[in-house]
């Protein structure tokens, strides 16, 4: 199975936004992270576990370039569930922006991976 089979669509803003900001458009659009870009090419991503920590520290005013991953690993629409899992793995990431030709298509997570792991192929589950 393709990545492009099972992902979601995904939210990106500015990475200029506040932490405040970013807070409330993952609220409001019920999702765990927000890519962040700025000019049209992903600068970041910020999950809910980055802005909780801002919370704590009180940084909700601050911009959201504090906080961001700034590496972020991606994945095509056409490389398969397997891929996915093992660059997940590797990283220790959960969630992959997808791309086609350099455009941001969507997003996919381990949440996806594990509501689809009947087509990872053994071999990964076992190792």
């Amino acid at each position: 199975m393709k990545v492009k089979e099972i992902m979601n669509k995904v939210i990106v803003a500015e990475d200029s936004i506040s932490i405040g900001e970013a807070a409330r458009i993952m609220s409001e659009k019920g999702i765990g992270s927000l890519v962040l870009i700025n000019k049209k090419s992903i600068s970041g991503i910020v999950t809910e576990r980055d802005v909780l920590k801002a919370a704590a520290q009180r940084m909700l005013g601050s911009s959201v370039k504090s906080i961001m991953a700034k590496k972020v690993y991606t994945i095509s629409k056409d490389d398969s569930l397997d891929e996915a899992a093992s660059i997940m793995k590797a990283k220790k990431i959960k969630r992959l922006p997808v791309i086609d030709d350099g455009k941001l298509l969507g997003i996919i997570t381990a949440t996806d991976l594990i509501a689809n792991s009947d087509e990872l192929n053994e071999e990964f589950l076992l190792d």
